[in-house]
């Protein structure tokens, strides 16, 4: 079984002061005791939907109290074989008894009366909420706490007034500095709240919600994240849109960017074969100025051995040619030593 959060403690049976008993609890009983008196639920719709609300929000506080009982509106009998002592309060709490459906509630079988009872106060209930009712809860029955709520705020002397019970007799229960009156039975505070009416738990720092109350604010809830989550689809539906268009943008520019780098690499290549080509003219232009250099050397050379070759036939043509003067003068001496 799950906790309430909201349930501090698990409320133990009634230790208060006993109520009178007028009755023995074993006998044979063949009362008819009627389930309804033939009154209307409430006396207005107001109250009405204060008492369902008030049942409904203590039903869902105490669920996980194992022995309680959260009911109104029902014929509550106090007197054995007397179905005339009746009376129905509007809303009341019983700890200590056995959590079930229930179609009257006759004291002496359930053991205990209530321990807290709540009656919304009109303009046809209010003198009795105050005077024989109030008496009947604390000298006949023993209800712990007594509470009273005027819904219209125009009958009470105050909208919201509280009683405990103190030797058979109730106490007014001071209010808080807030004005929220706290009831100990139920471990929570009874206070006005704005225009209406609620149960506040000081432990928890809030108010109770009704059930339809906290399903409405549920469902708003759920709305809101369902807004929130058709917010949170669009966008990301929006952002997987502009992903896509991110990423064509990003393949376009990728193919623009591999295709510069093809053209790029192209390019390279091209100069490559340029600088391989330019290179190759070089080095055949360095081939051809060796073979010219050598070649010129080469001439030079053979230029100089003719040039020494033609000054050393010179030399030696001179010397012929100083030979053959030297024959001429020796052979004209020799004509004229012959003549002489």
């Amino acid at each position: 079984m799950q906790t309430n959060r909201h349930t501090a403690v698990i409320y133990p049976p009634y230790r208060g002061a006993p109520p009178p008993r007028p009755y023995e609890p074993a006998f044979e009983d063949d009362t008819d005791y009627p389930e309804s008196d033939g009154q209307p639920m409430a006396e207005t719709e107001l109250h009405r939907d204060l008492m369902i609300d008030s049942i409904l929000t203590l039903k869902a506080r105490f669920q996980d109290v194992p022995a309680v009982c959260v009911s109104g509106n029902m014929l509550m009998y106090y007197v054995p074989r007397d179905a005339k002592k009746s009376l129905a309060p509007d809303v009341f709490v019983t700890f200590g008894i056995e959590r079930k459906q229930r179609r009257i509630y006759r004291i002496w079988e359930e053991g205990k009366p209530p321990d807290f009872v709540l009656e919304f106060s009109s303009k046809g209930t209010f003198e009795n909420d105050l005077g024989a009712k109030k008496d009947l809860y604390a000298e006949v029955l023993g209800v712990r706490e007594y509470f009273l709520y005027d819904a219209e705020r125009k009958y009470l002397p105050t909208p919201l007034m509280g009683f405990r019970l103190v030797d058979a007799a109730y106490v007014p229960i001071p209010p808080e500095p807030d004005g929220k009156v706290f009831a100990a039975t139920l471990g929570l505070s009874l206070g006005l709240r704005g225009d209406g009416f609620g149960f506040y738990d000081a432990v928890a720092g809030c108010w109770l919600e009704t059930p339809m109350d906290e399903a409405a604010e549920r469902a708003e809830a759920a709305a809101t994240l369902a807004e929130r989550a058709e917010a949170a689809a669009s966008q990301a539906k929006e952002s997987a849109a502009q992903a896509v268009l991110a990423q064509q943008r990003a393949e376009a520019r990728a193919q623009e960017v591999a295709a510069a780098a093809r053209a790029e690499a192209e390019a390279r290549q091209r100069a490559e074969a340029r600088a391989q080509e330019v290179a190759a003219a070089a080095r055949a232009e360095a081939e051809a100025r060796q073979r010219a250099e050598a070649e010129a050397e080469r001439k030079r050379v053979e230029a100089e051995q003719a040039d020494a070759r033609a000054t050393q036939v010179e030399e030696e043509l001179a010397q012929l040619r100083e030979a053959y003067r030297q024959l001429q003068i020796e052979l004209n001496r020799q004509k004229s030593s012959d003549a002489s």
